[in-house]
């Protein structure tokens, strides 16, 4: 479930399974549709 956040003035959506952090909804429910729950690989 994307959880909508309010962080540095702004409006954010987190994936509640990594806690990644999106500025759209859709974006986030969209990744949220393949998260496994480990970090992203682009993160090291």
């Amino acid at each position: 479930m994307v959880v909508q956040t309010e962080r540095d003035d702004a409006t954010w959506y987190e994936c509640e399974t990594c806690g990644l952090l999106f500025d759209e909804k859709g974006d986030a429910a969209e990744h949220e549709k393949r998260c496994d729950g480990e970090d992203p690989t682009y993160i090291q």
